[in-house]
């Protein structure tokens, strides 16, 4: 008890002493993550709030009560040493990033000078992330329909055919479509963007019969904006009943994307339409167009003479 007396009273002087020089007193890492969160409340996805409220009580690892001055790289790697027992290393990057973000906000803020601490990201394996076939489809789509959820199914090809995010089809409105010139312009989105994003016409045609002068395009039956994650279930058991896996309600979004840059839209534009600020977040939603690359193969194979004569495999000579 006495040490902890100590500590405080060091640090009490050591405030009065900044706030006499007209300085802010330094905050502990959980002070400065409530500070955060209350600052950024109004101005941020629900999402992100919702992230840097789960790091602040459940994930600091005895970091909360320390000065944020005085945190250093060996605190950090042991702490995420701790998350990485029970939690997988990709959650541990982002427990890094979030950590990060808040100590850059304290810099930004003049409370710090820099960030007292260095860590890089743990390296992970890439894995191939799904998108929908699009020779299933509309086999996908029947089984999304067959569930009876029909706002749900309309939420649903509003990702597919604009590449909303899900919580952007919560707040979707009729009066955000201009059916003259064929677009829909979120807005209410996680970036405060309002680009107009092309819809095509199997769309336009799927949505004109249900057509509202204004007003929530997806509500739930009591006429209220759904929950976070209500498409999710509908998802999975169209994935079960068409033996699709991996597709997500972020995957559709990913297939939106990829079906773009696939059909050799410039990536600036899907930049766009997808409403990022980085092009670099745009490349990370892409998968790899295997199509393309057959042709790139055949193209060499030509140059180089090895033109198949035979289904079995037979090479001609150069």
């Amino acid at each position: 008890m006495r040490r902890r007396a100590e500590l405080a009273a060091a640090r009490a002087f050591e405030d009065a002493e900044r706030l006499a020089r007209g300085l802010q007193p330094i905050p502990t890492l959980r002070e400065l993550l409530q500070q955060w969160i209350e600052t950024h409340r109004p101005i941020v996805s629900a999402s992100h709030i919702k992230g840097m409220d789960e790091l602040l009580r459940l994930h600091l690892y005895g970091l909360g009560a320390l000065r944020i001055d005085r945190i250093t790289t060996a605190d950090i790697e042991d702490s995420r040493n701790q998350h990485l027992q029970a939690h997988a290393p990709a959650t541990a990057n982002h427990w890094v990033r979030r950590l990060r973000l808040a100590f850059k906000w304290a810099v930004r803020r003049k409370v710090i000078p820099e960030v007292p601490w260095a860590l890089k990201e743990i390296k992970i394996q890439s894995r191939p992330r799904a998108i929908l076939p699009a020779a299933k489809a509309s086999q996908w789509l029947a089984a999304v329909d067959a569930q009876g959820r029909t706002a749900i199914a309309r939420a649903i090809r509003l990702m597919i055919g604009l590449g909303l995010r899900e919580n952007e089809t919560r707040t979707a409105r009729w009066e955000w479509i201009d059916w003259e010139r064929q677009t829909y312009t979120p807005g209410k989105t996680k970036g405060r963007e309002a680009v107009p994003v092309p819809m095509h016409g199997w769309l336009v045609d799927y949505l004109r019969p249900l057509r509202e002068p204004a007003g929530p395009i997806v509500v739930n039956k009591y006429g209220n904006e759904y929950s976070a994650g209500f498409t999710s279930r509908t998802i999975k058991a169209a994935n079960a009943a068409t033996g699709i896996e991996g597709i997500t309600p972020h995957r559709l979004r990913g297939t939106f994307a990829t079906m773009l840059s696939e059909a050799g839209v410039p990536i600036q534009t899907i930049q766009k339409v997808m409403r990022h600020k980085s092009p670099l977040t745009t490349m990370k939603y892409l998968e790899l167009d295997l199509e393309q690359a057959v042709r790139g193969q055949n193209q060499i194979a030509q140059k180089l003479g090895f033109n198949r004569q035979s289904s079995g495999g037979e090479s001609g000579e150069a």
